[in-house]
């Protein structure tokens, strides 16, 4: 079985994904799904950031490509505009069910 190359992310990336993940109120799993993260990738990061570690994650990786970088960049606006869709569609499926 060929092994995948392993995927490198931004800090900033980081940094957006584990704000993503504390103010959605999402599990660690779901929040992994909607970033199209691993969970174990998203928690190590989590953990990172309680123990004040988490701009030291990932020192030892090469620097990204600016393809790389605008993936991470794209990734990141697809998880908002997914989390502001999932609240619209909350929003209109509450105001639905008092009209009636």
């Amino acid at each position: 079985m060929e092994q995948l190359p392993r995927t490198r992310y931004s800090q900033e990336f980081r940094e957006q994904s584990v704000k993503f993940f504390k103010e959605s109120g999402l599990t660690l799993v779901e929040a992994a799904k909607r970033l199209s993260l691993p969970k174990g990738t998203l928690k190590n990061w989590v953990y990172a950031d309680r123990q004040g570690e988490l701009t030291t994650v990932g020192k030892k990786q090469n620097s990204l490509t600016e393809l790389e970088l605008e993936l991470s960049r794209i990734k990141r606006e697809l998880a908002e505009v997914k989390m502001e869709r999932d609240f619209i569609k909350k929003c209109a499926a509450y105001f639905a069910k008092e009209s009636r």
